[in-house]
């Protein structure tokens, strides 16, 4: 069992930055791949980025965030973090963490544990 607690989000302008933080609970924080999606009133949650298990590092983008988020983790603090720079008006949502046990994949149906979320808004 994993619990997800999400920190970190705010109202910011068109081309500031925010730092997004994800505090796992729980055991073996690092045999699970990370993902972080959004949700945006009115959509779909959609996916937006994603870490590997510490064995695998890899990472996978959104194309809508390439070049400008950046996911990392930290094991010994058992949290994972995204960066995210140049922010949009697009990018305005709520922001879960989700964990699985297994290998790094795009789907939030994948994911077996979720955050309950963090609202990120960007003004024109």
């Amino acid at each position: 069992q994993v619990q997800l607690v999400e920190s970190g989000g705010g109202l910011v302008q068109a081309g500031d930055s925010l730092r997004l933080s994800c505090a796992a609970s729980g055991r073996a924080f690092s045999s699970y791949a990370m993902g972080w999606f959004r949700q945006a009133p009115g959509k779909e949650r959609e996916f937006v980025v994603a870490i590997s298990r510490w064995r695998d590092s890899r990472t996978l983008y959104a194309d809508s965030v390439k070049g400008r988020f950046t996911i990392s983790r930290d094991n010994a603090k058992n949290t994972v973090y995204l960066q995210m720079n140049s922010l949009k008006p697009a990018d305005t949502g709520v922001y879960y963490c989700a964990a699985r046990l297994g290998v790094i994949v795009g789907t939030g149906a994948s994911y077996d544990y979720w955050g309950q979320g963090t609202q990120v808004t960007v003004s024109s």
